[in-house]
């Protein structure tokens, strides 16, 4: 059976569960959120792997880019992905990677991105999906109509996160 490497990692905006497989960074992600079970059962089942608490080069370079995200040294990451989901999903969270610092987006402009505008339900599901916060910024998507809306850490933290960018920029 292969393994997926994690580690939890306590910041200034929660517990976090950082995975890695084959050298790349497969999960970054809230402990506590409400999809926990839903996205690690995925993640295991697309990479046939079980958990195994276990630190690696790529978890400790992802906890060195944290630190340096939240002390607002890094707007950008430097981390190898791997993205365990359908090629929607990926589609939609490679748009949400071009997603700049310190801007937003929305459900819908995020469906325009990837050429369906009619899918709006389906990437925000995607967007929910996604199980590499920061790195594949889903916190930067807001409605519509410019109101802060779902987020697996929470939206108290969705706001910490958009106004962090926005001071250091």
């Amino acid at each position: 059976m292969n393994q997926i490497n994690i580690q939890y990692y306590k910041t200034k905006i929660g517990k976090l569960i950082l995975g890695s497989f084959d050298d790349k960074l497969c999960i970054l992600d809230f402990e506590y959120r409400k999809m926990r079970k839903i996205v690690d059962s995925r993640i295991k089942k697309n990479l046939q792997a079980e958990f195994v608490e276990q630190d690696t080069q790529v978890l400790r370079e992802t906890r060195k880019q944290l630190d340096e995200y939240f002390n607002g040294y890094r707007k950008a990451f430097d981390i190898p992905l791997l993205m365990a989901g359908t090629d929607f999903q990926k589609s939609v969270w490679n748009a949400l990677i071009e997603v700049p610092y310190g801007e937003t987006s929305t459900y819908l402009q995020l469906a325009k991105d990837i050429g369906g505008e009619k899918s709006v339900r389906a990437v925000a599901s995607a967007n929910g999906a996604n199980a590499i916060v920061l790195i594949i910024p889903c916190h930067r998507i807001i409605g519509s109509d410019g109101g802060l809306i779902g987020y697996g850490g929470g939206l108290p933290v969705k706001k910490r996160l958009l106004k962090l960018e926005q001071s250091i920029l």
